[in-house]
Order: C-alpha cells, then structure tokens, then sequence
C-alpha cells in the first residue's frame, strides 16, 4: 500500500444527498484510501447512500459540531496508520479528482509544510477570500455591524482583497471547506479545538499548525466552493457564531494577542500591502 494514502472527512447536516454525490465523485482519485462520512443528523436516508461507495463509512453522531465530528475521522486515520495526508472537507466542495494528486506530490516535496489551501471560487469562478488575516474583534465587528463604506477598507486589508492570490503565501488562517494536512503534524499540534461548536474551529487550528509549520496557500491548482454564508441569512446560525467568536477572543485574546499582530504584520508586508490604497 502507497504511503501517500489519503484519508478525507466529511461531515453532513440534513445534507442534499446529489449535493454529497459530486462532492465524493471528486474523490475518484488513486491515493485515496478511505472516505469518513460523519453524519450529525443521524439520517437513515444518509446512511443508505453511504453504501454505494465501497470506500466511504459512514459514521452517525450525535450534533456535536463541525470540529469535533471531523476530529472523529482523524483519529481513525492515525490509529489506521495508513494515511500521510488528511483532507477535511466540505460536502459542498467539488474538483477534478487530479488536484489530489498534486497536492499530494506538493506536500511530498516540502516537509515543512503541514497544511496547504488551493486557490477556491464560487460556482460562477469568482474568487473567494478564505485566506486571511488573523481577525481582531474589530474586524468581525466592522464587517457585520457598521456601515458598509465605514468598514470597506478594513475589510479589504483583513480578507486580503487587495492582493490578487496568484502566489504562494504562508497565511495563518485557512477556512474550513478544504484543509488539506500533514497526519504527523497533529501529533505535535493536537485535533480541532472542541470548545468551538462551528465557526473559528478552523482559524484556530490553522494558527496551531502555523506556530511550528507552514500552513500554504497554493494557488496552482483550484477547487470550486458553493458557499453559503449560512450566518448572515440565519439569526440563529448567526448567534451561534458569535458565540463561539467569543469563546475563540476568550482563548487567544481581544486586544492583547502577540502572534496575531506579529503574523498579521508579517503577511501584509511580504504581499505588498500599503495603507493608503
């Protein structure tokens, strides 16, 4: 068996089951070993589909949230020991099957790298901004609550849109619908932090790997996310979000966060940021 084997998690809500078939279609690839479908909805319907796929298990679980059910899956592949790499995945997330390949061959050829995020687009091929900077409390603040023209500019800066994502960068924060990791690298730093029940779970162990690797943007190879921005359209979905922002302010800090001001400011200046664009 291949050492490049990868193990993959996917973790579903009441999920679309056609909207779950393209996603693990684009898994039809030869290093990948085993599929996790970590279902938090314990659907009976779910479960059925599972069994069309000879390498997907399907796991049912109580509602314990995003990184705790993918953290499930991780731990059968450490304790399996057949997988180097682990992709976390969103079931509303598709590719061509290739771009595993790739980033496995990528992954082989820098060891330092623990964690890699290709370039990601909305359906229509737009660019999403899913690599940024560390947020503050002001920045979450400015982008849901003030006046649009008031937080333009930090939003900008924060969500990194003043760069134009066709280089490789070393950024801190991945967000959760495509992270690719380094199986050794959890030994060092731990799973998903289960005190976050949805939300900054990915911020927080991106910073995690960041602390002792490199966790990479890598815009070679693309991967199309049809994202819904469940947070901004659902008030409770919403609360649960702050929630859990706070828990992560808790954690890290609000105003006093040394890594946070030094990585920010390290990432600005190597993409060329200035402050009066």
């Amino acid at each position: 068996m291949s050492e490049n084997r990868l193990s993959v998690s996917i973790v579903t809500y009441n999920t679309d089951t056609a909207e779950l078939r393209t996603c693990l279609l684009s898994l039809h690839a030869k290093k990948v070993g085993w599929v996790y479908v970590i279902d938090n909805s314990r659907k009976e319907y779910l479960a059925d589909f599972c069994q069309e796929f000879e390498n997907v298990e399907y796991i049912p679980s109580e509602n314990v949230g995003y990184g705790a059910a993918h953290n499930v899956a991780i731990r059968k592949a450490i304790q399996s020991k057949k997988s180097k790499y682990h992709l976390v995945l969103n079931s509303d997330v598709y590719f061509e099957p290739v771009i595993l390949d790739q980033l496995i061959a990528y992954m082989d050829g820098h060891e330092d790298t623990a964690q890699i995020q290709p370039y990601i687009v909305y359906p229509n091929g737009d660019l999403q901004y899913t690599v940024r900077l560390l947020p503050s409390p002001a920045n979450l603040i400015f982008r849901r609550f003030l006046p649009r023209k008031v937080g333009k500019k930090m939003d900008e800066r924060y969500t990194l849109k003043f760069w134009d994502h066709k280089t490789p960068a070393n950024v801190a924060y991945h967000q959760g619908s495509f992270m690719f990791f380094r199986i050794e690298a959890f030994k060092k730093v731990g799973l998903f932090d289960e005190r976050f029940f949805m939300y900054p779970e990915d911020i927080d162990i991106t910073r995690r790997m960041h602390k002792y690797y490199k966790t990479l943007y890598w815009p070679e190879v693309s991967i199309v996310h049809a994202h819904r921005a469940a947070s901004y359209k659902n008030k409770k979905m919403l609360k649960i979000h702050m929630v859990n922002m706070i828990k992560y302010f808790n954690k890290w800090g609000w105003i006093f966060d040394k890594e946070r001001k030094e990585w920010n400011k390290q990432l600005l200046e190597e993409l060329g940021y200035q402050k009066n664009i």
